[in-house]
Formats: structure tokens, C-alpha cells, sequence
């Protein structure tokens, strides 16, 4: 079967085009015009808080929201009338999982790959690819029910790679995981990402945004604050490095204000206060020289959640 956007110039022609994007639900605007462009073999992000407008955005792409205004260009296509066409080159995972429990594993890639057409033995060899790469060959005849949080991740991931999909949506790929499963997918994402699959992914997670996103935007209240490469983004919108100091709850706030001429930037928070610095700990050698000593001390680099602060002025994750 042969689509419209087989003849586009794949090398350059975007595989996603948004713009002016709108969705509305009565009174309520969840997406608020935005506009971005997504190239092939791309890992693009959209960042933000809960309720930003993320994974809005992202049902939008997947074809199974329709717009309420704007432009929106799926591998060439209109998904308000491609929708089906669409659908058939995406891959999905979902924010949550949604694996069928009565199925088995390998049972599970195996009845979803069969509803694109493909035949029986090509469907097996497909499954048992995936399980390996998903590192669950061991499993495949486990309930998923016996399975960890992190291997049902990656089982999701596997089914949604089972069309061979040109573009993979991830909305919250790992919400509830624990730091060793995070790393573990990360590594697999980033597989896919070598053999040239586009990535569109939806996170309140910075250090994952860094670590994944080539590119992303990062949204709040359903517009676009920012948009660039994370390293860009945290040159534009903070220092090299961040000197984080903690006096107490109750002389954060006055201290705060002792210290506002310090370094290039200061930032106070409940529980801390932030300088944004180039040099970290010529900051607290001075700071200290001036007969301040906070309770605890930190240098480090600065950070897309110092971006984010920088932007609203309260933390990303919500």
C-alpha cells in the first residue's frame, strides 16, 4: 500500500509541520498557537508541566484530535483528513500502559502487529526482533501481569515499533520509573535514534529532555516559551554554572537580598538561593571572604530546570 508522502524529499522536507496550532475544548484553550517544524530522524521534545498542553499537542499529531485552528502537516498529510494514512506510519506509546494482560508477552506484539496487515511470519520475525531489543527474550512467554514497571515500558515500546513506524510519539516514556529502568530506556530510545527514527517525546522530566531532545520547545499554559538545542537554551537563558546556597528557611528570603549583586543573576527560592554564575566557586570564595556562611553549599552546571526558572519563575515539575 503506497501513501501521498512517498514522493516528499525525506532528506530535508520536514516530517512535522505545526503552526499557528490551536485546540479548544469550549472556553478552555489547552493548545494556544503554536508553531514548530520536526525533521527526519529528529529526537524533539515538547517540555513542561503538567497541564501545559504536551500531550494535547501530541493526540494532535498522532491524528486522533482534531484542530481547532492552525495548520498542522503530518509526513505531508492533513491529519484531519489523513487521519488512517497517518496512523499507519506512528508509533505510539502512550502516557500510560495500555498492554492487553490477558495476553502473554510475546502474544502481545504479536496480535498488535497483525492489525497492519502484516503477515504471520513476518509478524513473528518482527516480535522476536523487538523482544530482543527491548532485552525481554527471556519474558516472552511471562504474564505481563508478573512483568516490572520497566519491563511493561519497554513491552510498550516494542509494540509500538511493530509497523516499522517512521515517527515514534512517547508521551511521558518514564513517568514511575526508577533510576536504573530510566537509564535502561533511555539506552533503548537512543538505539532507535542511531538507526534513524524520528522521536517526538513529551516530558516534565529536564534531565531527560537533556538527555534524549536534540531539539525541543518548552510550553507552558499551552504556548511556546523557548525553543532550541537543551545546551543552547541553557546558554541563552542562565550562566555556566549555578551556585546554590542554603542559610535556612527563615533567612533564605534576607539573604537573598545581601546577595543580590552577587554574580549575574539571583534567584530565591523557598528553600534555598540560587547564583547564576560563571565561576561557582570564585562565587563562594568570595561570598565567604564577605563573612556569609550559608549551611550547605553547592557548585554545579547549570540546567534546563534553571531555564525553565529563569522563564516562569517556578519549577517545572509540578
Amino acid at each position: 500500500m503506497s501513501f501521498a508522502w512517498v514522493t516528499l524529499d525525506t532528506v530535508s522536507s520536514p516530517v512535522i509541520v505545526a503552526s499557528d496550532l490551536v485546540k479548544r475544548y469550549g472556553e478552555v484553550v489547552a493548545v494556544g498557537g503554536v508553531s514548530f517544524e520536526v525533521a527526519p530522524g529528529e529526537s524533539f521534545g515538547l517540555l513542561g508541566p503538567n497541564g501545559a498542553g504536551k500531550s494535547t499537542t501530541m493526540r494532535m499529531i498522532g491524528a486522533v484530535s482534531t484542530r481547532t485552528s492552525g495548520r498542522l502537516e503530518i509526513l505531508g498529510l492533513d491529519p484531519d483528513r489523513y487521519g488512517p494514512e497517518i496512523r499507519s506510519q506512528l508509533g505510539v506509546v502512550p502516557q500510560s500502559d495500555n498492554l492487553d494482560e490477558e495476553l502473554r508477552v510475546r502474544e502481545n506484539l504479536l496480535v498488535y502487529g497483525r492489525y497492519f496487515g502484516m503477515t504471520r511470519a513476518h509478524v513473528s520475525g518482527r516480535a522476536d526482533e523487538l523482544l530482543a531489543f527491548a532485552q525481554l527474550q527471556d519474558k516472552a512467554k511471562a504474564k505481563v501481569t508478573d512483568l516490572s514497571g520497566g519491563m511493561k515500558r519497554r513491552l510498550t515500546i516494542a509494540r509500538g515499533l511493530m509497523n516499522d513506524p517512521r515517527i515514534l510519539l512517547l508521551d511521558e516514556p518514564t513517568t514511575g520509573l526508577d533510576p536504573q529502568a530510566r537509564h535502561i530506556l533511555w539506552d533503548r530510545l537512543f538505539r532507535l535514534k542511531e538507526q534513524g527514527t524520528t522521536l517526538v517525546l513529551t516530558t516534565h522530566y529536564m534531565d531527560e529532555a537533556e538527555q534524549l531532545c536534540d531539539r525541543l520547545v518548552v510550553v507552558d499554559k499551552g504556548a511556546i516559551m523557548a525553543e532550541g538545542s537543551p545546551s543552547s537554551l541553557i546558554r541563552r537563558y542562565s550562566s555556566r554554572e549555578v551556585l546554590e546556597l542554603r542559610f535556612g528557611a527563615d533567612r533564605n528570603a534576607e539573604m537573598a537580598d545581601r546577595l543580590r549583586d552577587a554574580g549575574d543573576r539571583v534567584e530565591a527560592l523557598p528553600d534555598r538561593v540560587l547564583v547564576y554564575t560563571a565561576d561557582g566557586e570564585g562565587e563562594l570564595a568570595r561570598l565567604t571572604d564577605a563573612g556569609m556562611r550559608p549551611i550547605t553549599s553547592l557548585v554545579r552546571r547549570s540546567s534546563l530546570e534553571d531555564v525553565f526558572l529563569r522563564l516562569t519563575g517556578r519549577s517545572l515539575i509540578e
